[in-house]
């Protein structure tokens, strides 16, 4: 009876044993399927972002070889779409890397839409600037007044231009005034009567130009030929200006109204036709002409 009940004990161990290693292979089977499954959906995650970072570099290039003005901007930003898409293609898949190479290739398209914004941004105002500098430059080669060294400046206006922040004047007016002793300034067409030359004109609205303060200077030439007023030669980088009278302002991105007063030496008004020239800093702005009888 007792080896009966010993056999029937082992029976039962032997077949709880097997139902237990049955039920290890079970789940060791679904645990390596759920594994591979995993790995194939983080690997396909990982093609993807490969991908969407081919992608991006792409328009990148596209973007530089359409644009110059942001140049340096663009190109930093693709080099780090670079070194991130070398990181994931030597990195092995897994849960942590996606989720970071994610969020690095969401905040990578941000600043693509916000880059690309900007640079259609400088695009539309450097074409409007470049329309306006064609249709004046016969004139400002013809009025303006520099040394030798100015040419190169004048050669690197068209780079300035393209920035899109440049100063431009519109409404310009230069008439002969006359001061009188209570300081009332009266104005006058005839040249035995003006002492000075007032020279108005309208700082044009611009949102790329940075705010602050900005000097402004004016060259007013008599028939001889001759520079009036101050005379005062002043050194930038690649230029040297001399101005009759100049004045500085705070500008704020609007429209803003300026007047220059430029004082006569006595002999410097005559009879005969004025060239006028703005300037802000090296670059002219705008020009006009007037006579006094």
């Amino acid at each position: 009876m007792t080896t009966q009940n010993n056999n029937l004990t082992l029976k039962i161990l032997i077949g709880v044993l097997a139902a237990l290693l049955l039920i290890l292979a079970i789940f060791s089977y679904k645990f390596y399927n759920e594994e591979k499954q995993n790995k194939a959906i983080l690997q396909q995650e990982k093609d993807l972002i490969e991908s969407e970072l081919g992608e991006l570099i792409t328009k990148y290039d596209n973007a530089i070889a359409l644009n110059e003005v942001m140049d340096d901007h663009l190109l930093k930003a693709k080099e780090r779409i670079v070194v991130l898409l070398d990181s994931v293609k030597d990195n092995d898949a897994n849960l942590a890397l996606i989720s970071r190479y994610r969020r690095e290739v969401g905040k990578l398209k941000q600043e693509r839409e916000r880059l690309f914004k900007l640079a259609d941004s400088l695009t539309a105002a450097n074409s409007q600037l470049t329309t306006d500098l064609d249709s004046t430059s016969t004139a400002l080669n013809q009025r303006i007044i520099f040394s030798d060294s100015l040419q190169t400046q004048n050669s690197k206006l068209a780079e300035i231009v393209e920035r899109g922040s440049a100063l431009t004047a519109s409404g310009i007016k230069a008439e002969g005034v006359r001061v009188r002793n209570s300081g009332k300034i009266t104005n006058t067409s005839r040249a035995s009567r003006a002492d000075k030359v007032r020279v108005c004109f309208t700082l044009s609205p611009n949102k790329l130009t940075e705010k602050g303060d900005k000097e402004l200077y004016v060259q007013v030439i008599n028939p001889k030929n001759n520079l009036i007023g101050d005379k005062i030669s002043i050194n930038f980088e690649d230029a040297v200006l001399t101005y009759s009278g100049r004045n500085k302002v705070f500008y704020e991105n609007d429209a803003l109204d300026v007047c220059v007063l430029v004082n006569a030496m006595e002999g410097e008004l005559m009879e005969g036709n004025y060239v006028v020239n703005v300037f802000s800093g090296p670059r002219m702005i705008s020009n006009t002409k007037f006579e006094l009888r």
